[in-house]
């Protein structure tokens, strides 16, 4: 005898965008699309992201700051992530996310002084409830969970958000966070950078699921997929899945559709794995060329404009530059100073000979 069989779940992943490849739009766009201040202001930083990354990495070739992780070709998600969130939100960052964690008020010198091996640099000025940038891969998603159930046996109206690469989904840890987020009914947002590599792993390699976006199901939350490299999608649905996290609805798991440009880190050859044809395939879906033909077509934007811009943005990163270079380094006793509340007598001989050995 056949058994018996019937469906019992079934399941659609969703996925946004609002303008096409070359900037035009193909969907009703949201009110905030339409309105030249905010659109010039979201351009305005995505451009700021990618001249400081290609200082960042000019720095890091001459040995003023260590390893650093590119940003080029997706720099519509850490903006659209930044750009949606209140400023009471609390964002949980992985270390591609320069523009969420730059439009939420953390310093360029901060960053540099971060990659450039200082500790300091994760003690922002403007936002000391936001999380450190997060090395290890995808336990910040941990740490969103972590937080956002304090957020809600708190009873507070705050929302917290997380990016993680597509690699950082295969990790164990974003299983138990979105497990966890599901049964707990937390509210957090999960962001997927797919960027389509994990250092030398593409994303074919990784896993056999359809979606990233998929991966939300097994914990009970909804799985949306958004193209990455649309500002305006990014910002409408991470917008819309931080509101429904607000209002007690839940979690939701975003999966941005992008392209790593660069390499994964400067300490990184991705000619070694990646065909340079396939490179140049994704060079057309350029966020910020997308965008800047949206407002053009708008008349929101034009050559004399955009030439002020790279001037006055120059000017911000060279100043945030020399800043950076002028803060004093950390005295070598100071690495004593931040494990323990109160120093073990074991260790306080110690202390004293590092201090002893650099005066000498």
């Amino acid at each position: 005898m056949n058994p018996e069989k019937r469906i019992v779940a079934s399941f659609e992943i969703p996925y946004y965008r609002f303008l096409d490849a070359q900037g035009k739009a193909i969907a009703a766009l949201p009110e905030f699309a339409k309105d030249k201040e905010t659109l010039v202001a979201l351009y305005r930083m995505m451009m700021l992201l990618r001249l400081f990354d290609k200082k960042a990495i000019a720095m890091q070739r001459t040995g003023k700051i260590g390893t650093y992780p590119s940003t080029l070709g997706q720099e519509a998600i850490g903006v659209g992530v930044g750009s949606a969130m209140l400023p009471e939100d609390i964002l949980c960052p992985y270390y591609r996310e320069y523009g969420a964690q730059f439009w939420r008020g953390v310093k360029m010198e901060e960053v540099l002084l971060y990659w450039g091996g200082d500790e300091r640099g994760s003690d922002f000025a403007n936002n000391q409830q936001d999380f450190p940038i997060c090395v290890p891969i995808a336990s910040q998603t941990l740490h969103a969970v972590g937080a956002a159930t304090s957020v809600k046996l708190q009873q507070q109206k705050k929302v917290v958000v997380t990016i993680v690469g597509d690699g950082g989904t295969s990790r164990g840890d974003f299983y138990e966070a979105v497990n966890l987020a599901g049964i707990w009914e937390l509210p957090v947002v999960f962001v997927i950078n797919n960027n389509q590599w994990a250092i030398s792993v593409s994303r074919s390699q990784q896993t056999k699921a359809e979606t990233l976006a998929q991966k939300a199901l097994a914990g009970g939350i909804e799985g949306w997929q958004v193209d990455g490299n649309d500002i305006i999608a990014v910002k409408e649905r991470v917008q819309a899945a931080i509101d429904k996290a607000r209002q007690g609805g839940g979690a939701t798991v975003i999966e941005a559709i992008s392209y790593r440009m660069g390499d994964h880190t400067t300490a990184d050859d991705a000619s070694r794995y990646r065909e340079n044809q396939e490179l140049k395939e994704n060079e057309k879906f350029d966020p910020i060329l997308r965008l800047r033909n949206y407002m053009v077509s708008m008349r929101f934007w034009d050559e004399k404009q955009e030439k002020a811009l790279l001037e006055a943005l120059t000017l911000e990163i060279n100043e945030a530059v020399e800043r950076f270079l002028a803060i004093p380094a950390q005295a070598p006793e100071s690495m004593f100073d931040y494990l323990y509340a109160t120093l073990p007598d074991a260790y306080a001989s110690q202390r004293e000979e590092v201090k002893m050995g650099a005066k000498s």
